[in-house]
């Protein structure tokens, strides 16, 4: 009986530990059917994370432009701006235009950009064709010093910029034009052509580099020149990089605040551009921050327009130059 007994207990008390390494084993396979699947489908693994990665990054790229509109919609004066706004009132983007001439601020900045893009794409072409499509002495170290001229600080040439801009304009030696350039819309549109230049150069370099010798030799064939070959044959089979070079060129020069904001005046009749406009409701006793917050916004609208519209052109841009074929 009382070997019966005794293993009566060790059964019990083995049926017991062995409920409770299935229950184990049950949160074991679990995580191990979980871990397996996601060894074996990788693509959901990295579709979790690159949707997690996204959604990181759309929060921290929004949540500024977010962040403009609540305060564009707090009440003048209010200290303390909630993260959800009590009430919406777009009359504030109204009173924008109302109390200082937006408009032409943004018309300034949007002339800026134009002409600056325009000039760089035709200087840029002749200097990519040149540095793509033609082999000369010095062509790599000439090539690679206008790259370096784009890592200067803008504020390094400043003074002297200012300085000359602010005195007559000798022409080659030979005259001098009794025109002082500071306060024109030339005293913006100099520096940032040559500060954009180099990027662009090397856009397009890249681009024009890849064109078959062949097209551009039938074309001579035909009789046209080197300079038509260019913009009959060579820029339009490099739409995705003119259009690459033109964008980001436009962009930065729109949404550029050193020169545009230091070589003018602070008036919208002396081409000051957009940033002064959003300044115009700073003053020296008040701030209208909601109005600020609006401007911003506004002034934003022309660039996001133009990324969304373009955004294709610019990837493409970015990744067929990264290519050699």
């Amino acid at each position: 009986m009382s070997i019966d007994a005794r293993n009566h207990d060790d059964a019990e008390t083995f049926d017991g530990s062995g409920d409770d390494t299935g229950d184990d084993g049950e949160n074991k396979s679990r995580v191990a059917r979980w871990a397996d699947d996601w060894i074996r489908n990788p693509e959901k693994a990295y579709a979790v994370m690159l949707v997690f990665l996204g959604g990181v990054l759309l929060t921290t790229s929004l949540f500024p432009l977010y962040w403009l509109f609540n305060v564009a919609m707090a009440p003048p004066g209010q200290p303390d701006i909630p993260l959800v706004p009590a009430s919406i009132d777009l009359s504030v983007f109204v009173q924008v235009f109302r109390q200082v001439p937006f408009a032409r601020f943004m018309f300034n900045s949007l002339f800026y950009a134009f002409t600056v893009t325009v000039f760089v794409l035709l200087v840029g072409s002749l200097a990519g064709y040149a540095f793509g499509r033609l082999e000369f002495r010095g062509k790599t170290p000439l090539l690679f010093s206008l790259l370096v001229l784009s890592f200067f600080p803008p504020a390094t040439l400043f003074i002297p910029l200012f300085r000359a801009f602010n005195q007559q304009v000798p022409m080659l030696g030979l005259f001098t034009l009794p025109v002082e350039v500071y306060g024109t819309p030339a005293a913006v549109v100099t520096p940032l052509s040559a500060f954009t230049m180099p990027l662009a150069i090397f856009i397009l370099t890249t681009f024009y580099g890849q064109i078959p010798d062949g097209l551009e030799d039938a074309a001579r064939v035909e009789g046209t020149t080197r300079i038509g070959a260019l913009f009959r044959v060579i820029m339009p089979l490099s739409a995705p990089g003119v259009a690459t070079a033109g964008i980001l060129t436009f962009i930065t020069v729109y949404t550029e605040f050193f020169f545009s904001y230091l070589m003018t005046g602070n008036s919208a009749a002396d081409w000051a551009p957009v940033v002064d406009g959003v300044l115009a409701f700073q003053t020296q006793y008040t701030v209208r921050y909601d109005l600020q917050a609006a401007a911003s916004l506004i002034a934003i609208v022309p660039v996001a327009i133009l990324v969304v519209i373009a955004q294709d052109k610019i990837i493409s841009g970015l990744t067929q130059g990264a290519l050699k074929e």
